[in-house]
């Protein structure tokens, strides 16, 4: 059975606030640890009205506070945001705390708009094209500190904090291949690259002390009901949400809206159609259907989950569902 996992965002809904979101967030990770998913992801975003998990660490550590067994983390945290020893430290602490279920996945991308960015840098200079660096950087503060090695994470050195490459492009896939760490490919907003991405890393990958094989993780969204219908109709908040960014509207996550698909021009659609188009929307037959199909085409060793809907319930049931299809 190919493991599941669950990427979540702490979306905010509208007539909702983040504080809210949160207790979601932790509902959801119990839910998913009693469901047997392998991973619980949150991601850095910043000046996003719908988006709650800035502070990614932060949430990561509110997450494991309320489980035991699934493994918590960042899907991802934008490392040109911050300096290496900074995020090694605060996973490091994550790590002491809560031991070693905790993990690290990194990207290059700003996870904002260019104004937002410079305010969260400051400086934006050499920031994605610093990356591999970074990285480097990042996985030797987790290693056992060398003889006068004059600055160390504490805590976080010697704990060997597992780190993922993340990305939507070759680039993160050429990276995770040399330096043998695991990839994770976010097809479930950026799918144009995924099979050419997991073929480079797969045929590019030089074994290491983290890795002896390729390990590649993929993101899919899955919006699960009783009925294909009812599923059709909560796919529409994220619908709405993503016409809303791409529009400059960014804003919190819409509820369904009735005939909303039919309600786009022809472009709009198309354009919508191809960004989410490693997505499964249906009833259990349907998604069962879709996550084996998703699983054959790409032949990832896990599937990444993410499945924003605007009723805190339905999302549960969501991913019963999910659930259920992998193991049935």
């Amino acid at each position: 059975m190919t493991p599941i996992s669950v990427l979540d965002l702490s979306f905010i809904t509208e007539g909702s606030d983040a504080t809210q979101s949160f207790a979601n967030s932790r509902s959801l990770a119990q839910h998913a640890e009693r469901l047997g998913y392998t991973r619980f992801w949150l991601a850095e975003h910043h000046n996003m009205p719908g988006i709650a998990s800035a502070a990614t660490a932060v949430v990561i550590g509110h997450i494991a506070e309320a489980t035991s067994t699934i493994r918590v983390g960042s899907g991802g945290i934008m490392l040109p945001n911050h300096a290496p020893l900074m995020v090694a430290e605060a996973f490091g602490t994550l790590a002491a705390i809560h031991g070693p279920r905790i993990d690290l996945g990194v990207g290059r991308a700003p996870g904002t708009d260019q104004l937002t960015a410079r305010a969260v840098r400051r400086n934006l200079a050499g920031g994605a094209e610093n990356f591999p660096q970074d990285v480097v950087e990042l996985l030797h503060y987790f290693k056992e500190a060398e003889p006068g090695q004059g600055v160390r994470a504490i805590p976080g050195v010697g704990l060997n904090v597992p780190v993922w490459i993340l990305g939507s492009s070759l680039f993160g896939a050429q990276l995770a291949a040399m330096l043998g760490l695991p990839y994770a490919f976010a097809s479930h907003f950026a799918p144009a690259e995924l099979h050419n991405a997991l073929r480079v890393y797969r045929e590019r990958f030089q074994p290491s002390e983290h890795l002896d094989k390729p390990y590649a993780m993929a993101g899919l969204n899955v919006i699960a009901a009783d009925t294909d219908e009812e599923a059709r109709l909560m796919f529409s908040s994220l619908q709405q949400s993503f016409v809303n960014l791409r529009s400059g509207r960014p804003g919190r996550m819409p509820p369904p809206a009735e005939g909303y698909d039919a309600s786009l021009d022809d472009n709009a659609r198309a354009a919508l159609n191809d960004m989410l188009r490693c997505s499964v929307v249906g009833s259990p037959q349907t998604v069962r259907q879709g996550l084996a199909a998703f699983i054959a085409d790409t032949g990832v060793d896990e599937l990444m989950i993410t499945g924003p809907i605007f009723d805190h319930d339905k999302r549960l049931r969501s991913f019963e569902i999910a659930a259920e299809a992998v193991r049935n």
